[in-house]
């Protein structure tokens, strides 16, 4: 079993519905119509330990969840000097027909936040395939005074889609983060933000866009 991973063998499913048609204005082409695989080679960080973390792929293969248990990070107080950061890498292995590639093209946060006047907080994302330069940045801040749940989305234009290298096999990337900075206003009070919750897990969803390789 990889580490921080509640998920055995491979996760695999047949395409029983897709996203809409080609659009010329979009590029969005339906999933290739056969069996595409998605492995969890590692799940590993600081927020994500053994045991807190399980990835679920949907039924039409357009998108996977990763659901987290233990994923907080807190300053001021008496917190851990190193808890204001936790972050964690997914190392995904996707099989696809031949002749087709894929790129994630949004991304869907959930959590909670606490966070003392003059407290501030920051979510960030990033996307690259194994081997590859080429990475997509995403960063979202959150200020205090804030006690409530948080939700952002990252969404990329087609243009700027990073793509897996069509005929080869290139194991990819998503590390997230999650920082807090106590501030000066309220040092002494704990402030803290989750990609979790206090009712139940929540829920990281990533949407694939899918287009026919170059010769097909």
């Amino acid at each position: 079993m990889a580490s921080g991973l509640l998920l055995s063998g491979t996760v695999a499913a047949l395409v029983t519905a897709a996203l809409p048609a080609h659009d010329s204005s979009t590029g969005f082409v339906d999933p290739p119509p056969d069996k595409i695989v998605i492995n969890v080679a590692t799940v590993n960080g600081s927020g994500c330990p053994a045991g807190t973390a399980a990835v679920a792929v949907s039924e039409d293969n357009t998108a996977f969840t990763v659901t987290y248990s233990d994923y907080l990070a807190q300053a001021g107080g008496n917190s851990d000097p190193t808890a204001f950061r936790k972050n964690c890498q997914l190392n995904l292995i996707v099989h696809v027909p031949q002749g087709f590639t894929y790129a994630v093209a949004s991304a869907d946060y959930r959590g909670f936040a606490s966070l003392q006047p003059g407290a501030t907080a920051v979510q960030r994302a990033s996307y690259y395939f194994q081997g590859s330069s080429q990475t997509a940045f995403k960063t979202h801040p959150l200020a205090g005074a804030y006690n409530d749940n948080w939700q952002v989305t990252d969404v990329t234009d087609w243009a700027q889609l990073v793509w897996a290298p069509c005929g080869v096999q290139r194991n990819f990337n998503i590390n997230t983060e999650i920082r807090v900075n106590a501030g000066t206003t309220s040092p002494g009070r704990v402030s803290f933000m989750t990609m979790d919750s206090t009712d139940g897990d929540i829920s990281t969803v990533y949407h694939m866009a899918w287009k026919e390789c170059p010769g097909r």
